[in-house]
């Protein structure tokens, strides 16, 4: 079966699936505030005719800026990309021919990126149900290693690994002259997450991949951040093409920038709605991840491969992300996206009624 490499774009799932898709459908294949662009946005989108008549400064100089005074960091320091897959891009471009670690299960785009620029690749694979982080077991595979990808929190379990471990993974890396590749696309949906961008100040070993794409719902614009010493910063631009990030992006993620309110918000709403999902999953037997972001996995323990399950809701018109191209979940598990209420509300009443079908 040619399963689709991503969330959202539906289609490719159900021509997979080889059934109709229905003309009604609730999409939790993709990690989107389910709250839309910050009312800021919106409410100035008309302006946006003003600046699309001529090209995009090619540097960003003013989100930049702003970038670089929210994290504490020079303008050197900070690389505007379009959308975290261009930055994973680029980062794969500047580990050409290296030898690489991915944290596994993991985004696929940190695999592919490394594939097509001829890197030697080696899992370090994390164990369900809690996938925890032994620091010290993964230290033992960067010895010859040249570079670590890890996701936190980890698409697609959602666990989130606490400061103290990411630094120790850090120490680990900086002994092992070992470049750290840290992807906080999701970071912003976690309540008090504990940053180490300040790290970078200090450490050439360390880069950080944000996204601005997800917590402000802007995934069609494409915007995202590097974040290291300037000089694997001028390595990754001197491979990004000019004007990759469009006028309107980078208009609006100066707006974003100014939405903490809506910010603070969606993290209430998503540990509220977690919350109500989590307890009805437990109720029923389900297992899910400990997810603290705004996506969790789920499976069926009824079921070791969870294709019967993914048919059933797809035939609803409510669409999970498949596992199948997750190193160390191969279909065994489902991901959702926390999205508005309601449709929450309709994703627990499919279960219910998949409980009777199931028996």
């Amino acid at each position: 079966m040619n399963w689709p490499s991503h969330g959202s774009n539906p289609k490719y799932l159900y021509e997979a699936l080889n059934i109709p898709m229905p003309d009604i459908k609730i999409d939790f294949s993709a990690n989107i505030n389910p709250f839309g662009p910050p009312p800021i946005l919106k409410e100035n989108w008309a302006t946006l005719l003003n600046v699309i008549s001529d090209y995009p400064d090619p540097h960003g100089y003013r989100l930049k800026k702003l970038l670089a005074e929210k994290e504490g960091l020079n303008e050197s320091q900070i690389l505007i990309g379009n959308g975290g897959a261009e930055l994973i891009a680029l980062v794969g471009r500047i580990l050409a021919k290296k030898k690489v670690v991915i944290v596994q299960p993991a985004f696929s785009e940190y695999e592919e990126a490394c594939r097509v620029n001829d890197c030697k690749i080696k899992y370090h694979l994390l164990a369900p149900p809690s996938w925890e982080l032994d620091v010290n077991e993964l230290s033992l595979k960067l010895d010859d290693a040249d570079a670590l990808f890890l996701c936190n929190p980890s698409n697609p379990t959602g666990v989130y690994y606490s400061k103290a471990i990411v630094l120790n993974v850090l120490k680990k890396c900086q002994e092992n002259d070992c470049l750290l590749i840290l992807d906080e696309a999701f970071f912003d949906f976690v309540t008090d997450y504990e940053s180490i961008v300040e790290h970078i100040k200090t450490s050439r070993h360390l880069i950080v991949i944000r996204s601005m794409t997800k917590m402000f719902a802007i995934p069609g614009l494409r915007l995202g951040y590097l974040a290291a010493d300037s000089a694997n910063i001028s390595k990754a631009a001197a491979y990004q093409p000019h004007w990759s990030v469009n006028a309107l992006a980078l208009k609006a993620g100066e707006w974003c920038l100014k939405s903490e309110e809506y910010r603070i918000e969606t993290i209430k709403y998503t540990e509220i709605e977690r919350a109500k999902l989590f307890a009805f999953y437990k109720k029923y037997g389900y297992k899910v991840s400990p997810s603290r972001t705004n996506f969790y996995l789920l499976r069926d323990p009824s079921l070791k491969n969870q294709l019967p399950l993914l048919e059933f809701l797809t035939g609803k018109g409510l669409i999970p992300r498949h596992t199948m191209n997750f190193p160390g979940l191969e279909g065994e598990w489902l991901r959702f996206a926390i999205k508005s209420s309601n449709d929450n509300d309709k994703l627990l009443e499919a279960f219910e009624k998949w409980q009777t079908h199931r028996l």
